[in-house]
């Protein structure tokens, strides 16, 4: 049984033009529970910090970004049945409508369903994976053990989205009584032209914690760095899922594991990512380097920027590129093709994300000034590239 109502992607509520919002499929990494807008739109929880960088990127770094799309806000909800759901409101002058709509609306919810509430966070605990997807893939997540934990039920989630999603829910609800909006922040959904997303998320750079970190934090942080790839490498591994074509599921990596490699584990790692279970896709290699090169080059330019705690997803095709529409070209009466072959180049992104903790000279809140560029990062981006190399040589 659905334990969350979710309606059809981007469908509106035929009451004041609200937005049923679904969970987004393909979540490998962070903690933030993400959710889906519309088809090429995904919505998280509102950093003030986050929005504001977004709001004054430099130029050279919006290809290599989400674009930013604005704000909305956005409740829970259930029903008499006490079926859980994430309302979005438009982000617009009509958010006071909004607020007077809920609090009437939980007003009456109160009155004639009384237990909804009690029983919300026992309906989150046992909350079901089998939600609307467009997929029958199911997911495959190991341990650090070399566990394999099979989820096949049809229409499964990837499992750390899942967990992510479960923590919003809980924490959207748990203050369900005060009749809260919460702001939630619109970035284009970078996955949306993939049909297979395998996709890489990479805590990069050497420091994880922001300038505002508490010491106890600040201490955390820096102590899984140290025992972590992120101190040698620069880059750690924050999440991953790569499509297996031969057995139509997606392999899943979490944090945790990241955390556990060496750097001989997380070179392996990253050979797996490129692996479809028949071969390494050495093909995708030479279009990522490419892009990882752009980037680092224009890092590079980034004066007073450090992109602390952010992370960097790298996506490619895992569908089957077949070759059947060949056979569907216009010819000419000799029997030739009319039409020139279709693109043979793989369809790869290298995207930033995550930039609750980013600084920069004239940040909102800037307690320390940074001289010249995220060297931190910069190295992370060096090891990366290097490592991507040797794979591709076959050392």
């Amino acid at each position: 049984t659905e334990k969350c109502r979710m309606f059809e992607l981007g469908q509106l509520d035929d009451r004041r033009g609200r937005v049923w919002l679904r969970p987004f499929t393909h979540q490998v990494g962070g903690h933030a529970g993400i959710m889906c807008y519309d088809k090429t739109t995904i919505c998280k929880p509102l950093v003030s910090q986050e929005q504001v960088f977004y709001e004054s990127l430099p130029a050279d770094l919006r290809p290599f970004t989400a674009q930013y799309k604005g704000l909305i806000s956005v409740y829970a909800e259930t029903d008499s049945s006490g079926q859980l759901g994430l309302v979005a409101f438009p982000q617009n002058d009509n958010d006071s409508l909004a607020v007077q709509t809920l609090t009437t609306k939980r007003k009456h919810k109160r009155g004639r369903n009384c237990l909804s509430e009690k029983l919300l966070l026992e309906e989150i605990s046992s909350f079901s994976i089998n939600l609307v997807q467009d997929s029958d893939t199911a997911y495959q997540m190991e341990d650090p053990n070399g566990n394999k934990n099979d989820i096949q039920e049809r229409n499964s989630h990837n499992p750390w989205g899942l967990h992510c999603l479960r923590t919003l829910l809980s924490h959207m609800t748990s203050e369900f009584t005060e009749n809260k909006l919460f702001r939630f922040v619109l970035l284009e959904n970078v996955v949306s032209q993939f049909h297979q997303p395998c996709i890489l998320d990479l805590k990069m750079g050497t420091r994880q914690h922001g300038d505002d970190a508490t010491e106890e934090k600040k201490k955390r942080h820096m102590k899984k760095c140290e025992q972590s790839t992120s101190s040698s490498l620069g880059l750690r591994l924050g999440g991953m899922q790569v499509y297996q074509a031969k057995s139509h599921h997606f392999h899943c990596r979490d944090k945790y594991y990241g955390r556990t490699l060496t750097e001989e584990g997380f070179q392996q790692t990253l050979y797996h990512f490129l692996h479809d279970g028949h071969r390494l896709k050495k093909e995708l290699i030479d279009p990522i380097l490419q892009k990882l090169l752009c980037l680092k080059s224009i890092i590079e330019r980034q004066g007073s920027y450090r992109f602390y705690s952010s992370s960097l997803l790298i996506i490619y095709e895992g569908k089957h590129q077949s070759n059947s529409n060949l056979g569907h070209q216009k010819r000419s009466p000799a029997g030739y093709s009319t039409e020139p072959p279709p693109s043979t180049m793989p369809k790869v992104d290298v995207r930033m994300i995550d930039f609750a903790h980013t600084t920069y000279k004239g940040a909102r809140n800037n307690t320390t000034t940074y001289d010249g560029p995220d060297l931190g990062y910069i190295f992370g981006l060096q090891n990366l590239i290097h490592i991507l190399r040797k794979i591709k040589d076959g050392d």
